[in-house]
C-alpha cells in the first residue's frame, strides 16, 4: 500500500480501530493528573494509568488494551518547556498512541502489529524503516536481545537493525519492579531532512532519523539488589507520538505544520497580521503560542488552575510563556483565551470534555492574561530601576541572582531583560542565572509531593498479597468478622494482640465500616467479642484490597484470629449520609445557577458539616446563594427516592453521569441518581430519599485559590441549630434597639440616619469651635527667621478636621507654616502645611517626618501638606520646642 496523506483525526481513529479489531479493549485517556501516583507531576505516557496492572496490584477485565493518551511534559523529570517552539518536535502537550498486553502476547505479536500498522494501515514504505534493539549489558547480566533481532529480520535487513545501549533501549518502571529491553521503530526521512554530513546515521542529533514508535518488552522483575528475574507472564507497553506520525504522512518537516497544529498557528497569523514561515524569530513565537494554547486548554479542563505551586505553577509558566511570545509578536491585548477556543474547536471531537469546559477555559485564561499584564508592567518598572542601579555603580553585568529574582518572583522574561540591558550596554550573567534555575528545579523535585498521596508502605503491599476484604458497607451496618491482622506504630508492625488501653489498626476479613474516600470521612463504631470492647475511631482504605480500622481497646484483649461483632455508629453514618446526598444536590444546583463550567475541586463530607470546593472565577452574589439553597431544599421537600445502580463505566457516562475529576474508576461503577436532578458516579453512603436531609443551609462561601470557590453548609439538625442560633442573635439585637426582629432593618436604618446627622452636627460644632480659636492661634504665631509659624496642640481626633482647621489657618496667614498636633489615646497625629510661596524653601513632608520621629513614629507627604503619626504623646511638647530649629535647618539648606 502506498503512503497516503491522513489527517490527525484519521490516524487517531485508525490506530484505535486497528487494535480494537485485534481483541484490544479501547480504554479512554486518563486525566493529565495521575491518580494515586506520588512520583509524577503530569501523565506523560500511555502506560501511566496501567502501572498497577503491570505490577499486579490491580486486575482489569481485559488483557489487551489500546489508548490515545493526552500527555504533558513540562516540569519535573520530563520537561520540554524551554525547547518548545525552537525545534520541530518538542511539545508540552502531545498525544501518545499505545497498545498494551498484560501477560497476553509478547515480542513476536507486538513486532508484527507494529510493522503491519505502519506499513499496511498507514502505508509507510518498508525501505524507510529502521529498528533498534538492546545491545545487552554485562553489568546487568544481559546479552544482546537476539530474540528481537531474529523477529525483526523477517521485515528489515540486518543492515537496518541497530543495537543500542541500556540508556536508550532498556526501560524500567522504577528502581525495582517490571522492566525490560526496548525496540524502537525509526523512519528515515532522507538526506534532505538531515544535517548533510557524510557520516550521518541513526543516532545523529539531526532530524533525518525520526523515532516513531517504542516497543517495551517487560520481561523481567528487578529486585532491590538489582537482580533480574524473568516474569512468568511478560507484558507489552508501546508508545507512538501522534504528531510525529502525522508529520510524516502529511509530508511536512515539522509537527507544527500538521493539521493538528497549523490551524492554531493560522489563527495567530490573523491576530498578529504577520505571516508564518518568513521570520525565524516570529515563527518560534507562533509555535510557542500554538503549543501552549493546547496545553492550557487541556490542563484547565482537567482541573488545573494557575497558581504559585505544584501543577498550577507549571500551568502559570506555560501560559505566561505563551503570553510573553504574544507580546513579542506585538499582541498587547488579551488573545490567548481566543486561541484556546480554536483548540477546543479542533479537538472536541476526540475529547468531548473540551466542549463542556470551553467557557471555563476562556475565563481562566483571560483572568491569567489580565494578571500577567499587571505583573509585566510591575516587572518593567523594577527592571528599569535595576538596570539604572547597575549603570550608576558602573557595573557592566547584571548578576544571576538579580535576573533570577525578576524571573522567579515577577515572571519577568529573561530575553526581554536581555534586550533592555543591551540597549544600555550591559550584559547578563546567564551562567549564574542557569545555576540558580537548576537549584530551584532541585528544590522543586525535593518538595514535590505528587498527587498528594503517600506512597503505599511496603508492609501494606505485602499484606495485599495474602489478605483482602469483603466490603459490606452498602448492605449492612453490623456484621460478624474475623480479625486478620493487628498493626501498631508508624512502621505498622504486626502484633498478636492489643491489651486494654492500647491502640492500633485492625484488618478484618469483611467489614460494614465505610472507609474514608471521595471526601466522605470514615465510619466509627465498635468491635465486641467475649467481653472485649474496642472503639473504632476511624476507617481508611490505603489500598483497594485493605481496609484499616483505627481502634483503641476499651475493655478486655483483642487478638488476631478472634471473631468480632462489628457495629457501625448508626447516628454518625446517618448524618454523614445526609451531608453526602446534599453535596450531590448542591453540585447539581451550582451547575444550574452558575453554569456547566462548575466542577468539583475537593470536598469534605463529615457528620457535622459539608464543605464543597468548585471551579468558579468570582464570588457568588447573595441572590445566587439564595437560589442554590432554594433548588436544594426544593429537592429535599420533594422527598425524591434515590436510585443506586451498578453498571459499566461507558454506559454510566453515556447516561450523563458526572465523573469527578481525579477519581479513579473501574470498569464497573456505582451510579447515584436523584431523579430529574442529579446523576453522579459515587461509592459513598447516601440517604434513601431526599426528604431525610430535612433542611439545607449554606453558612459561608469564599475563595480558596485562583478560580476555586468554597461553600460550607449544614443539613438536618445542624442546619436547624444554625438557623436557631441566627434567630437568637437577631432577637437579641432587636431587643437592644427596642424593635421586633422583622422590623430590625427599618430600625437600624433610622438609627444609622440619626447617627450620621449627629456626626455632622459634631463636625459643625467642632468647626465653629476651631474658627473661634483661629484668631488666637494667628496672634500666637512665632517669627522664625522671617517666617511666621503657627504651632499648636488641638483637641481634634479626626485628621480631616485637623486638615480643615489647617487650611483655614494657612489662608488667614497668607504666608507661613502651620503645625497641628493631636492626641488620641497613645497615638499622635501631626498635620503640617506650608503656603505655596514658601514650598521652594520649606517642605511640609520633611517637617511632618521629623516631628513624627521625635514622638516615636514616622510619615511624610507633599511639600505643601503632609500627615504623620507618633506613638508617644508625652513627647509632643519637646517636639514642638524643637520646631524652630527644624525650620531653620531647612532654610539653611536652601540658602
Amino acid at each position: 500500500m502506498a503512503m497516503t496523506s491522513k489527517s490527525g483525526n484519521e490516524i487517531r481513529s485508525g490506530f484505535v480501530n486497528y487494535f480494537a479489531q485485534r481483541g484490544h479493549s479501547h480504554v479512554g485517556s486518563s486525566p493529565l493528573v495521575p491518580k494515586a501516583d506520588p512520583t509524577l507531576l503530569f501523565t506523560n505516557a500511555g502506560m501511566v494509568q496501567f502501572k498497577d496492572v503491570f505490577t499486579g496490584k490491580e486486575k482489569r477485565p481485559y488483557s489487551r488494551a489500546v489508548t490515545v493518551q493526552k500527555c504533558v511534559r513540562a516540569g519535573g523529570k520530563h520537561n520540554d518547556l524551554e525547547n518548545v517552539g525552537r525545534t520541530a518536535r518538542h511539545h508540552t502537550f502531545f498525544e501518545m498512541l499505545g497498545n498494551f498486553s498484560f501477560g497476553d502476547y509478547f515480542k513476536e505479536q507486538a513486532i508484527d502489529y507494529g510493522w503491519e500498522f505502519l506499513t499496511g494501515a498507514l502505508g509507510l514504505p518498508a525501505e524507510g524503516l529502521w529498528v533498534t534493539i538492546h545491545e545487552g549489558d554485562a553489568a546487568m547480566g544481559l546479552g544482546p536481545d537476539e530474540e528481537a533481532r531474529t523477529l525483526w529480520r523477517r521485515y528489515v535487513p540486518e543492515s537496518r537493525i541497530v543495537a543500542c545501549s541500556t540508556k536508550d533501549n532498556f526501560w524500567a518502571m522504577g528502581d525495582t519492579g517490571p522492566c525490560g529491553p526496548c525496540s524502537e521503530i525509526v523512519f528515515d526521512q532522507g538526506p534532505a531532512m538531515g544535517c548533510g554530513r557524510s557520516d550521518c546515521a541513526l543516532g545523529c542529533d539531526c532530524d533525518r532519523y525520526l523515532e516513531l514508535w517504542n516497543l517495551v518488552f517487560m520481561q523481567f522483575e528487578r529486585s532491590v539488589n538489582g537482580a533480574l528475574t524473568p516474569l512468568p507472564r511478560p507484558s507489552i507497553d508501546t508508545g507512538a507520538g501522534l504528531e510525529r506520525i502525522a508529520a510524516i504522512l502529511q509530508g511536512v518537516s515539522s509537527n507544527f505544520d500538521t493539521d493538528l497544529l497549523r490551524p492554531i498557528i493560522r489563527m495567530v497569523e490573523e491576530l498578529t497580521e504577520k505571516p508564518y514561515g518568513y521570520d525565524p524569530r516570529l515563527d518560534v513565537s507562533m509555535r510557542v503560542i500554538a503549543d501552549h494554547a493546547r496545553a492550557t486548554a487541556f490542563l484547565v479542563t482537567d482541573g488545573i488552575l494557575p497558581s504559585n505551586e505544584g501543577r498550577g505553577y507549571v500551568l502559570r509558566r506555560i501560559l505566561r510563556r505563551g503570553l510573553r511570545h504574544g507580546r513579542l509578536l506585538g499582541l498587547k491585548e488579551p488573545f490567548m483565551a481566543g486561541v484556546t477556543g480554536r483548540v477546543v474547536e479542533l479537538m472536541q471531537g476526540a475529547y468531548p470534555e473540551l466542549a463542556d469546559s470551553r467557557d471555563y477555559i476562556g475565563r481562566v485564561t483571560l483572568n491569567e492574561e489580565e494578571r500577567f499584564s499587571h505583573t509585566l508592567d510591575v516587572g518593567l518598572r523594577l527592571a528599569e530601576e535595576l538596570l539604572a542601579r547597575y549603570k550608576l555603580i558602573d557595573s557592566l553585568t547584571v548578576s544571576g541572582e538579580d535576573i533570577f529574582r525578576l524571573y522567579d518572583t515577577y515572571g519577568f522574561p529573561v530575553d526581554l531583560l536581555r534586550d533592555m540591558a543591551s540597549e544600555r550596554n550591559l550584559g547578563l550573567d546567564e551562567f549564574d542565572f542557569e545555576q540558580k534555575m537548576a537549584e530551584q528545579r532541585t528544590r522543586a523535585r525535593e518538595s514535590w509531593v505528587g498527587s498528594g498521596e503517600v506512597e503505599v508502605p511496603a508492609r501494606l503491599r505485602d499484606l495485599t498479597t495474602r489478605l483482602s476484604v469483603e466490603p459490606l458497607w452498602h448492605q449492612a451496618v453490623q456484621a460478624e468478622a474475623v480479625v486478620e491482622a493487628i498493626l501498631v506504630g508508624e512502621e505498622r508492625r504486626a502484633v498478636p494482640a492489643l491489651a486494654e488501653g492500647e491502640a492500633g489498626e485492625i484488618l478484618l476479613n469483611r467489614t460494614p465500616f465505610y472507609p474514608e474516600a471521595g471526601g466522605q470521612v470514615g465510619d466509627v463504631g465498635r468491635l465486641t467479642s467475649d467481653g472485649t470492647v474496642a472503639e473504632v475511631l476511624d476507617t481508611r482504605r490505603p489500598v483497594p484490597a485493605l481496609v484499616l480500622h483505627s481502634v483503641r481497646v476499651r475493655r478486655g484483649r483483642l487478638t488476631t484470629g478472634a471473631t468480632v461483632h462489628a457495629v457501625v455508629d448508626a447516628s454518625h453514618r446517618k448524618v454523614t449520609a445526609k451531608n453526602h446526598t446534599a453535596t450531590h444536590l448542591m453540585h447539581a444546583a451550582l451547575r444550574r445557577v452558575l453554569g456547566d463550567h462548575v466542577k468539583q475541586a475537593g470536598s469534605l463530607v463529615a457528620p457535622d458539616r459539608l464543605r464543597f470546593d468548585f471551579s468558579h472565577w468570582s464570588p457568588l452574589a447573595d441572590r445566587e446563594v439564595e437560589r442554590i439553597e432554594e433548588l436544594v431544599n426544593e429537592q429535599v421537600w420533594e422527598n425524591r427516592t434515590l436510585r443506586i445502580e451498578i453498571m459499566d463505566l461507558d454506559r454510566a457516562l453515556s447516561t450523563g453521569a458526572m465523573a469527578l475529576f481525579g477519581e479513579k474508576y473501574g470498569e464497573r461503577v456505582r451510579v447515584v441518581t436523584v431523579p430529574d436532578f442529579s446523576v453522579e458516579l459515587c461509592g459513598g453512603t447516601h440517604v434513601g430519599a431526599t426528604g431525610e436531609i430535612g433542611l439545607f443551609k449554606i453558612v459561608s462561601q469564599g475563595g480558596v485559590a485562583s478560580g476555586v470557590r468554597r461553600i460550607e453548609a449544614f443539613t438536618g439538625p445542624g442546619a436547624f441549630r444554625h438557623v436557631r442560633q441566627e434567630e437568637q442573635v437577631l432577637a437579641e439585637a432587636a431587643e437592644r434597639v427596642k424593635a421586633r426582629p422583622l422590623e430590625l432593618t427599618e430600625k437600624l436604618e433610622k438609627l444609622t440616619g440619626t447617627t450620621r446627622e449627629l456626626e455632622r452636627e459634631i463636625q459643625r460644632l467642632q468647626s465653629r469651635l476651631a474658627a473661634g480659636t483661629l484668631e488666637g492661634l494667628i496672634r500666637e504665631a512665632k517669627d522664625v527667621d522671617g517666617i511666621r509659624v503657627v504651632a499648636s496642640v488641638v483637641d481634634l481626633r479626626d485628621p480631616k478636621g485637623m486638615r480643615d482647621l489647617g487650611d483655614r489657618l494657612r489662608e488667614q496667614l497668607g504666608s507661613g507654616v502651620v503645625i497641628l498636633a493631636s492626641q488620641a489615646g497613645e497615638r499622635v497625629t501631626w498635620v503640617t502645611m506650608v503656603t505655596r510661596d514658601l514650598t521652594s524653601r520649606l517642605h511640609a513632608g520633611h517637617l511632618a517626618r521629623d516631628l513624627a520621629v521625635l514622638t516615636g513614629g514616622g510619615g511624610g507627604g507633599r511639600p505643601d501638606v503632609a500627615e504623620a503619626g507618633g506613638k508617644d504623646p508625652s513627647r509632643i511638647p519637646d517636639a514642638l520646642s524643637k520646631l524652630p530649629d527644624l525650620v531653620r535647618t531647612q532654610l539653611n539648606k536652601k540658602n
